[in-house]
Formats: C-alpha cells, sequence, structure tokens
C-alpha cells in the first residue's frame, strides 16, 4: 500500500508509506488519500488524525516528478478535491490533524503541511516550496495558504526562492506548533493527541468548522453563522456531560454524541 491507515483508540494515523521515494506522491497515492479521507470523515470513532511520512528522510517531497504522468497544464485542469494529497484544502474534515514532520516536506508535501491543525517537527526537518525552481508552481495550496498563515514577506521569499527552511526558521515564522528531537518526536505527538483527545470531540469539531468558515468574514458575521458542527455541539449530550463532570470534579466521559 502507498498510504497506510491505522484507527484505534479514537484516533486515526495516516503514513505515506513510499520511503524508497521520499513519500512522493504518484496518482496511485493522491487516489488512495482521497479514499482515506472520505472514509475518516464518515467514520464517527475518529476524533483526531496524524498525518506522517514512513522512515527518516521525509515526510512527503511533493508530487513524483521522476514519473510524471501528465504536463503541468493537464495537472492544473484536473480536479483534485481538498489540494494536494486530499488535506491541503479540505474543507469538510472537521476533526483536528497532526502532521508529525519527520524529514523533508517540500512542495505538495508542504502543502499537506499546511492544511493540518497542529504540526510538531523534528529538528531535521525541512521546508519549501521549490516548484519555481523546476518550471512548475505550487497550485495545490501553497500560494493561497503560505500568505495567510506567515507574514507577507516571509511567504514570498519562500515563494519566489523556492529555498528551503529549517524546522527552527519555521517554528520563528509560526508555521509548526513544536520543534523537538527526533528521538521525541513521538512522545511529543502522543501528548497533542491526549490533549485533543481530553476534550469534547463535538466541541472540536466545531471549533474547526468555525474557524475554517468564517476567517474572510468580520467578527459580528462570523458569531452570527449558525454552522452545523456547532448546533449539534451545543445540543449535544457531551454539553452536559462537561458540566457534570466539572460539578463532581471527575474527568468526563465523552461519548461523542
Amino acid at each position: 500500500m502507498t498510504v497506510e491507515l491505522h484507527i484505534a483508540n479514537h484516533v486515526a494515523t495516516v503514513t505515506l508509506s513510499r520511503p524508497e521515494a521520499m513519500n512522493a506522491v504518484d496518482l496511485a497515492t493522491e487516489a488512495r488519500l482521497q479514499q482515506i479521507w472520505t472514509q475518516i470523515e464518515t467514520d464517527p470513532s475518529v476524533r483526531v488524525v496524524v498525518l506522517t511520512g514512513a522512515g527518516e528522510r521525509a515526510f512527503c517531497v511533493g508530487a513524483d516528478l521522476k514519473n510524471p504522468s501528465v504536463t503541468g497544464l493537464e495537472y492544473w485542469a484536473a480536479p483534485r478535491p481538498g489540494g494536494f494529497g486530499g488535506i491541503a484544502l479540505r474543507e469538510t474534515l472537521n476533526v483536528p490533524v497532526i502532521a508529525r514532520v519527520n524529514g523533508f516536506a517540500l512542495g505538495g508535501g508542504f502543502e499537506m503541511v499546511l492544511g493540518c491543525d497542529i504540526v510538531v517537527a523534528c529538528e531535521e526537518a525541512r521546508f519549501g516550496l521549490p516548484e519555481p525552481r523546476v518550471g512548475r508552481m505550487p497550485l495545490d495550496g501553497g500560494m493561497v495558504l503560505l500568505q495567510r498563515q506567515v507574514p507577507y514577506r516571509k511567504a514570498m521569499a519562500m515563494l519566489f526562492t523556492g529555498k528551503h527552511v529549517t524546522a527552527a526558521q519555521a517554528l520563528d515564522m509560526g508555521l509548526l506548533n513544536e520543534v523537538v528531537p527526533r528521538a521525541e518526536l513521538d512522545g511529543a505527538v502522543a501528548r497533542w493527541v491526549d490533549d485533543i483527545l481530553a476534550c469534547a470531540p463535538l466541541s472540536l469539531q466545531a471549533i474547526k468548522q468555525v474557524v475554517r468558515s468564517t476567517g474572510q468574514l468580520t467578527p459580528v458575521q462570523a458569531q452570527s453563522m449558525r454552522l452545523p458542527a456547532l448546533v449539534a455541539a451545543l445540543n449535544s449530550d457531551d454539553g452536559n456531560e462537561g458540566v457534570l463532570a466539572f460539578q463532581q470534579k471527575r474527568k468526563p466521559v465523552w461519548s461523542g454524541r
């Protein structure tokens, strides 16, 4: 399998599994990712996703240019729901997504990182959008996401030069939540997972839907939106459980309903 999916204890781990190609995404990988995101969206047991790459060299180095199957124009014209890897621009996945960056995240791989909610990287990780250096462009999220997540000149420096930035530089830019030694990467990701699972799942889904859907609105307009996930969380059993657990001085037991 070019992508592995493992679901246990409310955590879906999605692993790009082409380490011999630095986890580059070919057509089969793209198709499998689309299937996986759809499966996760329809699985109410999943409360958080961890996205990573196999091996220690790369998270993902983007599209597989060693075996290109289409021209740049054909690639741009083809539908890719959710942007690169189905996640860079995905609007229908409401559960939190953590990027576990274990190496190079370049091109589409970096676009996938930009589409995640929390990013934890090892010290050796590198990030970049090298597309202009091979006559291409970051079409599936890079040009439209990076400028929204970091200061303009930082974004344009990466877009105009194709140069890599280190994990420390990416952290300073606000692209990452945490940088740790490689040996501590899994432990750091596990801490983030535990903190997310400690929260009511429907509350988190509502928060993500509101944040992702209202960024272009004024605060007053955003406040008035009655989004489905928000209404579901307000009407949930978990909303009552959280208050009751607080009153009883115990940890809440979330049902996801």
